[in-house]
């Protein structure tokens, strides 16, 4: 557009001082002067008539301010002298908003925001003509905050600090439908950063130290029942297995006692008591109703078959 307005100066004062040689009879100096004056307009006009559209850009075509229907592709691009071209960017873009919210509790938090967008090249259009080139500035900050502040909003501040994909994702869907509306499509956000007051988050920090020394203590606890537990199965088993071995060796000894008790005679006994007889007779004796006086254990039987029949015969 400067080169457009320059031509038109150049070629007047190449005109002027041509004119002004010729009245002193310097024609021939005039002459060069008006040459180079009309090769210099001239090709001041042609640069202006060369337009370049860098790539990832759209260019979208004015005639005098008024917005034409077709847009350039990136390139070199042949215009009229009185037409322009605005580029618009098509690549994805970043922008980060710092900005200060309240959560449903009325606790402020400050949240770093980011969020990377994009314009489609069908869209350029559209937006230059009814936004402009600052879009960002008109349509999207705005959104930004608005969604920012009302979806946070909702959540607690405490919430806000164990749900935070999902505050991340519910401010995402926010904002994706409303720029939308105004053609432009939001590739990703991210919550770069969130800070509460000192005091808020001195409270949290001491509200987590007493969950984790209650669940350390209910931890401790049920480690011990546990414990306790195994130790009681332990006696258990143990008791069973000594219960176990005794009764095994209650039956033994009454089996072995059994097979004593069958393998028993009067003899055996007999002769196992005269086996162990010191030969003492027994100094009790015993009677009754006066009557004589006789040993309670008969020595007679305890001695020998052989032995009794000698003495009765004596």
């Amino acid at each position: 557009m400067l080169n457009l307005i320059a031509a038109p100066v150049v070629l007047v004062v190449g005109l002027v001082l041509s004119h002004g040689f010729r009245a002193k009879g310097k024609k021939t100096l005039a002459s060069l002067l008006t040459s180079f004056g009309t090769l210099l307009c001239v090709g001041l006009l042609a640069m202006s008539c060369i337009q370049t559209v860098p790539t990832g850009h759209t260019g979208v075509l004015t005639t005098f301010g008024k917005v034409e229907d077709t847009t350039l592709d990136s390139g070199v691009h042949f215009v009229l002298p009185w037409q322009q071209v605005v580029k618009m960017d098509n690549r994805v873009q970043k922008q980060t908003a710092e900005l200060s919210c309240f959560s449903a509790d009325i606790q402020e938090v400050n949240l770093t925001y980011t969020i990377n967008y994009q314009i489609k090249k069908s869209d350029a259009q559209n937006i230059y003509r009814n936004i402009g080139v600052a879009y960002y500035e008109t349509v999207i900050q705005p959104c930004i905050t608005e969604s920012v502040k009302v979806v946070t909003a909702r959540y607690s501040a405490e919430q806000l600090v164990g749900k935070r994909n999902d505050l991340a994702a519910a401010i995402e869907d926010d904002l994706s439908e409303k720029l939308l509306n105004y053609n432009i499509e939001l590739v990703s956000t991210s919550i770069e950063n969130m800070d509460f007051t000192n005091t808020f988050t001195e409270a949290v920090e001491a509200k987590q130290v007493a969950q984790q020394n209650k669940l350390r203590a209910e931890t401790e606890a049920s480690q011990k029942v546990i414990e306790a537990n195994a130790a009681a199965e332990v006696r258990k088993v143990n008791a069973d297995a000594e219960a176990y071995e005794l009764l095994k060796k209650a039956e033994a000894e009454a089996e072995a006692n059994r097979k004593i008790s069958e393998s028993l005679t009067r003899e055996l006994i007999n002769y196992t008591y005269a086996q162990t007889w010191d030969g003492q007779l027994p100094t009790v004796m015993a009677g009754e109703n006066g009557s004589s006086m006789v040993p309670i254990l008969d020595v007679n039987q305890l001695l020998p078959e052989q032995g009794g029949q000698e003495k009765q015969e004596d």
